[in-house]
């Protein structure tokens, strides 16, 4: 199998509710159906971390391009996002203008909401199980 065919996963807080209520959103409007997605503690990610250290303590969105293969690729915290809306194309690639705010400011603010996520979008005691009918594109689910 080619780096190219393997699709991509992102990887998120499995607890946190604007990661899943994003996670369902992107469900919504993935125009391939490719994407894949785990935990941030799921053994999928875990084994990511072991392949990138310099990520191993991030607290953040992840996505991994050619996830498993040699050109395996990982994008974090703002660059994630923005991968994300690269990925999903149409009408959502009007919010790669973001791009023209340097990385660290779109860092410091993606931080600044991740601080806070818990006390405003709410926190799950555990990951939500998928629907059945999306169950399959969650890694370690």
């Amino acid at each position: 199998m080619s780096a190219e065919s393997v699709p991509p996963v992102l990887l998120y807080d499995g607890v946190c509710g604007v990661c899943n209520s994003a996670v369902r959103t992107i469900l919504r409007f993935d125009p391939h159906g490719a994407l894949r997605f785990a935990a941030l503690d799921s053994d999928f990610a875990q084994a990511v971390f072991a392949r990138h250290p310099t990520i191993k303590d991030v607290d953040s969105v992840v996505f991994v391009d050619s996830p498993e293969q040699p050109g395996e690729r990982v994008a974090v915290r703002s660059a994630a996002a923005l991968r994300v809306v690269d990925y999903l194309g149409g009408p959502w690639k009007l919010l790669e203008v973001a791009r023209i705010i340097p990385a660290p400011l779109r860092d410091w603010l993606y931080d600044r909401v991740a601080d806070v996520r818990y006390r405003i979008f709410g926190k799950y005691d555990t990951c939500p199980l998928p629907p059945p009918e999306v169950r399959a594109r969650f890694l370690d689910a």
